[in-house]
């Protein structure tokens, strides 16, 4: 899990070059907008990273969160004394 931890500012390392395959009709209309494939894909692929590390650390602490949320439920938290509100 380590990996999925680091940086935006981590994960623009070094570049290397890759081959994919999208839609030639895509790749037109994306070429016609002078739209950067590279910074996009990385974009794209820093947002979906986030995306599965959020799941991935929910699930990896679901039975911790669950314990806590029924802690708080039967004793309240900390701070429920000094709460003025």
């Amino acid at each position: 899990m380590a990996t999925l931890m680091k940086t935006t500012h981590e994960l623009r390392g070094p570049k290397k070059a890759t081959n994919l395959s999208i839609s030639s009709e895509l790749l037109l209309r994306a070429k016609k907008h002078n739209i950067n494939l590279s910074a996009t894909l990385e974009q794209a692929l820093i947002k979906e990273l986030k995306v599965k590390q959020r799941a991935q650390w929910l699930e990896e602490n679901r039975q911790a969160i669950a314990i806590y949320n029924q802690h708080v439920e039967s004793h309240g938290v900390f701070s429920d004394s000094t709460r003025e509100f």
